[in-house]
């Protein structure tokens, strides 16, 4: 479903860590589509095309701003990345670019990158008319379930949006007190979360349980809306071979309270008003 032709072509402008010089103006909540997708590892055309099918159920449902899980092009510690990934900017976020140019919509998706010898578990920003607003490389790395392993990051940023001032982490980045300290002191509106949330399959659907204890940490932590959408599928690679991810994507408002679920072990779209600054009640929709 993807025409490369002249995808190379396509201008992406960074304005990595942007802030301006005041606060964006946002309209006190914003529609946000979870989009639960099921990555198969190293099927970069098959997860492109799951791609696709959410955002199209996301556009349809008036979201704004569409979230992927972690590593969701190539799969999570999927040792075939150091050799399939693209840097950023790159073949992988040219494509992002047009789908989000397509479908009118922010994405946040999370992607392997590749810098020299170095791969990266980053996360993207892009905006509705294809800039790339901001990259996140994941810090808290976890080497021993992937060798050689990714190089972790080394800091926290936020940028301006026409949505209002948005931060990004990845998945056990909020396991850590001081990056959820770092991104407090940025101030954030808003912070999407992609996750590669596995287990062993007899510990699903419980499991689910500390996703969402994790993430209303992280929001009550950082005094922000949080958002972490998680992959479905298998680890196929590595130590953790055999474990599954289970969905149940999970949004908290600012003070930790679950504002949305997403389903256990299926892949889903879960649109959710999230608000932005203040407490109030969401509309979900998971109409077909």
């Amino acid at each position: 479903m993807f025409c490369t032709t002249g995808l190379l072509a396509l201008p992406v402008v960074f304005l990595f860590g942007a802030a301006g010089k005041g606060r964006a103006a946002h309209p006190g909540k914003v529609r946000v589509a979870m989009c639960q997708i099921l990555c198969v590892d190293g099927d970069r055309e098959g997860n492109f095309e799951r791609v696709e099918q959410a955002l199209t159920k996301a556009k349809k449902r008036r979201a704004r701003i569409a979230c992927f899980p972690e590593t969701a092009i190539l799969g999570w510690v999927n040792p075939e990345a150091h050799r399939l990934a693209h840097p950023v900017p790159g073949k992988d976020t040219r494509r992002l670019v047009r789908l989000a140019r397509q479908y009118d919509l922010m994405l946040c998706v999370g992607i392997a990158e590749k810098q020299g010898d170095r791969l990266y578990d980053s996360v993207v920003l892009i905006d509705r008319r294809g800039r790339l607003l901001l990259k996140h490389r994941k810090m808290n790395i976890l080497t021993e379930l992937m060798t050689p392993p990714y190089t972790p990051g080394d800091s926290v940023q936020t940028v301006e949006t026409e949505l209002g001032r948005i931060g990004m982490l990845v998945c056990a980045d909020t396991f850590v007190t001081a990056h959820l300290n770092a991104m407090r002191r940025k101030k954030p509106d808003l912070v999407l979360v992609p996750y590669g949330w596995a287990a062993e399959p007899k510990e699903w659907p419980k499991h689910g349980e500390n996703l969402r204890k994790v993430v209303s940490k992280a929001a009550r932590t950082i005094g922000a809306p949080v958002v972490g959408t998680d992959l479905v599928g298998e680890i196929t690679h590595g130590p953790w071979k055999g474990r599954t991810y289970g969905g149940q994507s999970a949004a908290a408002d600012l003070e930790g309270n679950l504002l949305a679920r997403g389903k256990d072990r299926e892949p889903d779209v879960l649109v959710v008003d999230i608000p932005l600054g203040r407490k109030a009640t969401p509309r979900t929709d998971r109409r077909k």
